[in-house]
C-alpha cells in the first residue's frame, strides 16, 4: 500500500478560496483561447469567403476598370487546381459604383460572382448588400437600389436588393455589394469568359501567414512559368497583403491570450502556493510525527502534492465547466455584441480548439504543480523533537 496516498485521503485541506482561484483562472485562460481562436476563425473564414485567400489578377492590379479583363480560364488553371491546399477558385468581376437614395450618396465596390443556384430566375439585376449600407441608406429586402456606374460614360442601374448580409469586413469603408456576375459583365460590356480576377479559397490548415505567403508564391510562380502565348500575364497577391492591419490585429490578439495564460496560470500557482503553506502549518505536528516514524521528507512532501492537486483538478474541471457552458451559450445566441467597425464582427465569436484548450490545461496544471514543490521546501525545517515535545 502507497502510505502517502493512505495518508493524504485522509487529510483535510479547507482550501475552497484557493479552488475557487483556480476555477476563476481556468475558466479566463478557456474563455480566452476560444475567443482569440474564434476571432482567427470568422474573420479568416469570412475574409476567404468574400475576397478569397489568394488573387489572381493583372499586372496593373486596377480590377476595378472596366478595361482591365482577364479570361477565367488560363491554360495553367488545372495545375493550381490540382495543389493540395486549394480548396476552390472562383472567378469575380468588380466594379465601383455609386448608390443614391433621397439625397443620399455613398460609393461601393460592386463584386460580380457566380449567380446563386436559390435565386429564381425571375429576379433581374438582384444584390446582395452588407448590414452597414443598409443602415447608412435605410435599405432594405425587396427596395430598389438607384446606381451610377462612372467611366467613358455614366451607366445608371435599378437593383433589386434581395438579402442583406453580415460580414467580416461590414465595418469598414470597402463596402462590397454582391451582385450576379453576368449584370456586371454586361455593365463592363464583357464577353462571359472575362473577369477581374480568380479568388482562390485555401484549406484551413493554409490559412496561416506562412501557409499563405508559401502558397501565394506558388501560385504566382504557376501563373508566370506555365503560362501560355495566349495567356494574361497573372500576379498573385494573398488577402494578408490586401488587409494587413486586420491580420497585424489578429497577431496581436494571440500575444494578448499567451500573456493572459501566463498571467492566470501564475496567479493560480501562487493562490495554491498560500493555501498548501496554510495548510503546512496548520499540519506541523502531523509532519514531525511522520518523520518520528522515518518518513522521509520527499513522501510527506507528496502527501501534501496529493492533496493539492485535488483541489488543482477540482477547480480546473468547475472552470472549464463554466467555460464550456459559456461558449456555448455566446456561439448559439451571440448575447455578447461588439461594434464592428472596430472588431471586423458584430458579436463575440468563439471557436472550441479542445487540443489547444486541453494543451493549455495540461500545461497550467504541470506549471501549478512545479510552483507548489517550493511551499514543500517547509518540510526540510521541520524539527520532529520540537513538535512532538510541542504537542
Amino acid at each position: 500500500m502507497d502510505a502517502s496516498g493512505f495518508i493524504a485521503r485522509r487529510l483535510r485541506f479547507g482550501g475552497k478560496i484557493a479552488m475557487v482561484s483556480i476555477a476563476i483562472s481556468f475558466l479566463v485562460m478557456i474563455i480566452a483561447v476560444s475567443v482569440s481562436s474564434g476571432f482567427r476563425e470568422e474573420i479568416r473564414d469570412g475574409i476567404s469567403d468574400l475576397t478569397g485567400d489568394v488573387q489572381l489578377m493583372p499586372v496593373d492590379m486596377n480590377y476595378i476598370n472596366e478595361s482591365s479583363s482577364i479570361s477565367s480560364s488560363p491554360s495553367f488553371l488545372g495545375e493550381i487546381e490540382s495543389m493540395p491546399e486549394v480548396r476552390s477558385i472562383v472567378p469575380a468581376v468588380y466594379r465601383a459604383g455609386i448608390i443614391k437614395k433621397g439625397e443620399n450618396i455613398h460609393g461601393v465596390l460592386f463584386k460580380g460572382v457566380p449567380r446563386d443556384p436559390s435565386v429564381p430566375d425571375s429576379v433581374k439585376l438582384g444584390v446582395s448588400i452588407p448590414t452597414s449600407l443598409s443602415d447608412l441608406l435605410d435599405l432594405h429586402e425587396g427596395d430598389k437600389m438607384l446606381t451610377y456606374f462612372v467611366g467613358e460614360n455614366v451607366k445608371v442601374r435599378n437593383f433589386n436588393v434581395i438579402k442583406v448580409y453580415e460580414g467580416v469586413m461590414d465595418g469598414t469603408d470597402n463596402i462590397i455589394v454582391l451582385a450576379d456576375m453576368a449584370d456586371i459583365q454586361r455593365l463592363n460590356g464583357w464577353e462571359k469568359d472575362e473577369v477581374s480576377t480568380l479568388e482562390i479559397s485555401l484549406a484551413p490548415y493554409s490559412r496561416n501567414a506562412a501557409g499563405m505567403r508559401r502558397a501565394t508564391d506558388q501560385i504566382g510562380m504557376i501563373a508566370l512559368e506555365d503560362a501560355g502565348a495566349d495567356d494574361d500575364t497573372l500576379v498573385a497577391t494573398s488577402v494578408m497583403t490586401r488587409y494587413p492591419q486586420i491580420f497585424d490585429w489578429l497577431n496581436l490578439i494571440d500575444f494578448n491570450v499567451v500573456f493572459i495564460l501566463i498571467l492566470m496560470t501564475i496567479v493560480a500557482g501562487f493562490n495554491m502556493i498560500s493555501g498548501l503553506l496554510i495548510m503546512l502549518f496548520r499540519n506541523i505536528s502531523t509532519i514531525g510525527t511522520l518523520k518520528s516514524l522515518g518518513m522521509t521528507d520527499r513522501s510527506i512532501a507528496k502527501v501534501f502534492l496529493k492533496v493539492a492537486s485535488v483541489i488543482v483538478l477540482k477547480g480546473m474541471l468547475a472552470g472549464n465547466a463554466l467555460a464550456l457552458l459559456f461558449c456555448g451559450i455566446q456561439k448559439w445566441t451571440h448575447v455578447l455584441k461588439l461594434n464592428p467597425e472596430n472588431y471586423f464582427v458584430p458579436f463575440v465569436p468563439v471557436h472550441l480548439n479542445l487540443p489547444v484548450v486541453l494543451a493549455a490545461d495540461v500545461l497550467s496544471f504541470l506549471v501549478i504543480m512545479l510552483l507548489l514543490l517550493i511551499p514543500c521546501m517547509f518540510i526540510a525545517r521541520v524539527d520532529p523533537a520540537q513538535t512532538v515535545r510541542a504537542q
